[in-house]
């Protein structure tokens, strides 16, 4: 259970190893009996069918287990980037999404995505560097002066998107982008409990941070606003 790497490895190889015969010896023999079936695509799909039956027996088994659930949905992730782009897998065909779709184990992600961003948040706005820029000595790069919270805070909201951007429905993102709502608000309550702390110093150095986080943010989402 705890290296689903293995046998999702190893399907990318039977594809990537039999891809030249397939293609080669197989598709000609298809051609000539005037099939429309692409030799290569139909053996990756079979192929995939083995990883939906083998994650269907296996998540009920590790769903209440953080660290391997947490594992399993990364690799899955991988291998499904792989599979389309390196082997031109069809988006109309069986997915593992479709499998991280279904109710138990989708909830089971939506709450361990939420659990692992909030301890995200936690450590980055602990640390020491948290209000201070990742370039404040590169004048041409820093003009809008960003903390390092708040640029790692929107590099993780675009690592979620990332994540759930393959999801075969869209009420399955939209409830992803609920997540990413909320993890918004979360983190505008905590710079609202920091600002408070400040307001005695509203020239300090914390307090210009936090109004220069503030506007990043608020420029980066409406840069996003196109991105349906």
């Amino acid at each position: 259970l705890n290296k689903p790497e293995w046998y999702l490895t190893q399907v990318l190889m039977w594809i990537g190893n039999h891809a030249k015969f397939l293609d080669d010896k197989i598709q000609p023999i298809l051609d000539k009996a005037g099939s429309s079936v692409n030799a290569g695509l139909e053996f990756s799909r079979a192929l995939v069918m083995l990883i939906l039956e083998k994650l269907a027996a296996d998540i009920p088994c590790l769903l209440y287990d953080d660290a391997l659930f947490c594992h399993l949905v990364d690799e899955v992730l991988l291998f499904e980037r792989e599979l389309y782009s390196v082997h031109g897998y069809l988006s109309t065909f069986p997915s593992c999404m479709h499998i991280l779709s279904e109710e138990s184990c989708f909830q089971r992600w939506l709450t361990v995505e939420k659990k692992f961003a909030l301890q995200k948040m936690d450590s980055m706005l602990s640390s020491e560097a948290a209000w201070v820029s990742q370039y404040k000595d590169i004048t041409d790069v820093d003009e809008m002066k960003v903390p390092d919270c708040a640029e790692t805070f929107m590099t993780l909201l675009l690592v979620i998107t990332d994540r759930y951007k393959n999801l075969p429905t869209a009420s399955r993102k939209l409830q992803f982008l609920g997540l990413q709502k909320e993890l918004v608000d979360d983190f505008r309550i905590r710079l609202t409990q920091v600002m408070k702390e400040e307001t005695r110093a509203s020239l300090g150095f914390r307090y210009c941070a936090i109004l220069n986080a503030v506007n990043y943010i608020a420029t980066v989402l409406a840069d996003w606003a196109d991105n349906v």
